[in-house]
């Protein structure tokens, strides 16, 4: 019996509540929360992040700082404290405009992993668009696919070959690369001669996906899905212009490149 004189069990099954989450809460009201300070990181973290780290990243945050913690524990708390992390919504840009030019074969075949830097490299473009601006915003980065860091991007308002041949000179500023592989779509960018011919003059072997496949180039897809979803989507009406989106991309690839966890490298953060 509990206080006003009613069963216990009758009180739980209507609030469809679980025995063992009752007493849970009951231990959290009347004493110590072993878990106080734990949860309080985990609040931390999430609120740094802008709610964009899920349970695992913050696991590994959680560990570089020194606790000692697993990835259930971790989810089951940030669920109890109601944290959510944001969702990714897809939107896709596509520079594809038929076989205008030279196309390579897909030397990737997803294997995306490399052993070492800038043996694999991924590029491609994706497009801005917000409220406050009639012209559009067009990114062009290049990763590199050993510790998935940009190593080199450029900003536009059009899509353009300028664009590209800005990316090439600051992502390889050598006269000769062994063993180097640039991935991209077949975008007309990407099967224009002057880009052929900067690879070739450099020892970069070009590889290209199939038509119409996107996850042959997962690494790229993958950036910008986490790019747009963390500092982009549901922001849109925050940018009052391009040069203040053009400045929050900037940002964030630096915090991308320094800051932001990757799940597949553990505990290593990129440097630069």
């Amino acid at each position: 019996m509990v206080s006003g004189g009613f069963r216990l069990d009758l009180l739980l099954e209507t609030a469809y509540l679980a025995r063992s989450t009752y007493y849970y809460q009951l231990k959290q009201l009347d004493g110590h929360d072993k878990d106080k300070e734990i949860k309080g990181e985990i609040q931390e973290i999430y609120y740094e992040h802008k709610g964009n780290y899920g349970y695992r990243r913050i696991t590994l945050e959680l560990r570089n700082r020194g606790f000692v913690v697993n990835h259930k524990k971790v989810q089951r708390l940030m669920k109890a404290l109601g944290l959510r992390a944001r969702i990714r919504r897809k939107q896709k840009y596509s520079s594809y405009q038929g076989e205008i030019g030279k196309k390579a074969a897909n030397l990737i075949q997803r294997q995306f992993k490399a052993s070492k830097p800038m043996e694999k490299c991924y590029t491609d473009v994706t497009e801005f668009a917000i409220p406050n601006s009639t012209q559009k915003l067009y990114l062009s980065p290049v990763l590199d696919g050993f510790n998935s860091e940009i190593i080199a991007y450029n900003l536009s308002t059009s899509p353009n070959l300028e664009q590209v041949k800005a990316m090439l000179d600051q992502a390889f500023t050598e006269e000769h690369y062994e063993n180097t592989i640039l991935h991209s779509d077949q975008g007309w960018q990407y099967q224009h001669q002057y880009y052929h011919q900067f690879l070739e003059d450099r020892g970069i072997q070009p590889s290209m996906s199939r038509k119409g496949n996107s996850p042959d180039n997962g690494m790229m897809e993958s950036f910008f899905g986490i790019l747009k979803s963390e500092m982009f989507y549901g922001y849109e009406k925050t940018f009052h212009s391009l040069e203040q989106l053009e400045q929050a991309i900037i940002d964030y690839i630096d915090y991308y490149n320094n800051k932001r966890i990757k799940v597949k490298l553990k505990h290593t953060k990129i440097s630069s």
